[in-house]
């Protein structure tokens, strides 16, 4: 008939539909803030790949062809929290002085930021229990942003420094965001900042 609807075909199991596999970038920042949200809501534990696609509004097979597996999408769900091709350049950009100030306020900025708060609780709680949260613990906080701090600083010992950094900033998160002990839960943003920033500047800059 001629004004009969064209017929559609139909799709393989796990296959994509035409519109979902095309590729863009819009798709895949739709994907990586939808596990962004999955995963502050769930955990590591309870989230799923096709959890994920739902709520992005894919098919499940699209995720897998952009991130491949679980852990993978979850680096690249919290990297698009913590930035870290931007945070390295505007912490080192200005040298060796106040290094430790703006490290310190760009990590509290990102805790207090409830938007940003919330994967970051994810990957800390999970981290304590599953060894694919603890390496992206390790591999974003420490290799892709402290790592690289230290490095461009060209001190001794950068990685040794870097990881003196990453436990000081990692334990505050914990005892600030996770367990929740006072003081240091309510305390001022500032008044930590001033308090620790001169303990990373001794880490990251003396010789």
């Amino acid at each position: 008939m001629s004004g009969a609807e064209p017929v559609r075909r139909r799709r393989g199991p796990g296959r994509p539909r035409q519109d979902e596999a095309e590729e863009g970038p819009g798709t895949q920042e739709r994907i990586r803030l939808a596990a962004r949200e999955v995963f502050a809501e769930r955990g590591y534990d309870k989230t799923s790949v096709r959890g994920i696609a739902k709520v992005a509004g894919v098919d499940p097979a699209l995720v897998h062809h952009y991130f491949g597996s679980k852990d993978d999408l979850f680096a690249a769900a919290i990297e698009v929290t913590m930035e870290p091709a931007l945070v390295v350049p505007a912490v080192v950009g200005e040298g060796p002085d106040g290094i430790g100030e703006r490290l310190a306020r760009y990590f509290l900025g990102v805790w207090e930021n409830p938007a940003t708060r919330a994967p970051l609780l994810a990957v800390i709680r999970s981290a304590l229990t599953h060894e694919a949260a603890a390496k992206v613990l390790r591999g974003l906080i420490l290799r892709r942003v402290l790592e690289r701090v230290a490095a461009d600083l060209d001190v001794p010992e950068p990685t040794f420094r870097a990881e003196l950094a990453a436990s000081h900033l990692i334990g505050i998160a914990f005892v600030r965001y996770v367990v929740q002990i006072e003081p240091l839960a309510s305390a001022d943003p500032e008044e930590i900042v001033a308090l620790v920033a001169p303990t990373l500047q001794r880490y990251l800059t003396e010789a």
